[in-house]
């Protein structure tokens, strides 16, 4: 399974009988999943569906979905109001002997108020049921493309991220093989301070000091940060190249990996640890900016 930002944009749009359809979906970063529709007055029962197919297609991520419709080529109908045109007629014949009784004429029907009017021709049920199944199709259809996109982006930041954990180990590796910590090394700081230390001040226990300086070397040893990192560095591989809704747990490790970083820079004794230390936190922060963007 492949990994999925939580951006992207899709559009599916169609035609069912005299109705033009068109959904447009896009989405953002987002904790969880939030759906945010707007449907025109008539199509609202649309909802149940558009949050059934997103939750079942998506994880996290705010996502405005609209639907557009409109109608191409109306169709006009002529309804005769029949009390009226009886009325009509009634009239014409009750005044017959008053009035001049010509004959009724089309044009002068018209021009009364009331008896013909003229509406748009409704659609009947089996249309309506037509259009509402062909535009919940388009709907299916514009969340694959959504999904797809997604889907699309996220195989380009696994890339970015495969590289940024590299990184990371790299720097690890360069911590872990520092010259300046080697036992040899240690050893010769630790004897140098501590004749510094012991110049000149005769009250000062060799000994003493010695332990005292031990356990200072003990406290900065930075085996337990590295293991931990290379550890993190596997699991984030794993994770990126297992795919899935994988943002939170790669968030985590992101955190992870930066108290790491952090402790090797506050225990450094070396400047080239603490540079690499600094170019560590540099490299997470990367990573983490670019794991927000994962489902």
């Amino acid at each position: 399974m492949s990994l999925q930002s939580m951006t992207g944009f899709a559009r599916a749009e169609g035609t069912s009988g005299r109705t033009r359809w068109a959904w447009e979906l896009r989405s953002v970063n987002g904790k969880g999943l939030d759906l945010r529709l707007r449907l025109p007055p008539g199509f609202e029962a649309m909802e149940v569906e558009a949050r059934r197919l997103a939750g079942e297609a998506f994880t996290r991520g705010n996502m405005q979905v609209a639907l557009s419709v409109s109608i191409s080529e109306p169709q006009v109908e002529a309804v005769v109001n029949e009390q009226a045109l009886a009325a009509v007629v009634a009239l014409r014949e009750r005044l017959a002997g008053i009035v001049d009784p010509a004959p009724l004429r089309l044009d002068a029907l018209l021009s009364l108020r009331g008896v013909v009017d003229f509406r748009e021709v409704e659609e009947s049920g089996d249309e309506r049921v037509r259009r509402d199944e062909d535009i919940q199709a388009g709907l299916a259809e514009a969340v694959e493309r959504l999904a797809a996109m997604r889907r699309q982006e996220g195989a380009a930041l696994a890339d970015v991220l495969l590289d940024q954990v590299g990184r990371i180990e790299t720097l690890t590796l360069a911590v872990e093989s520092d010259p300046s910590r080697s036992v040899a090394a240690i050893a010769e700081r630790l004897s140098a301070q501590v004749e510094q230390l012991l110049q000149g001040a005769t009250a000062l226990d060799r000994d003493r000091l010695h332990q005292e300086a031990a356990l200072l070397a003990t406290k900065a040893d930075l085996r337990e940060e590295v293991d931990r990192l290379k550890a993190h560095v596997r699991a984030a591989r794993d994770l990126i190249r297992n795919g899935g809704p994988v943002g939170r747990k790669l968030d985590f490790l992101a955190q992870e990996f930066n108290r790491e970083s952090n402790t090797i820079c506050s225990k450094s004794n070396a400047a080239a640890i603490t540079a690499a230390g600094i170019e560590l936190k540099v490299v997470i922060d990367q990573f983490r900016e670019q794991v927000q963007n994962l489902e």
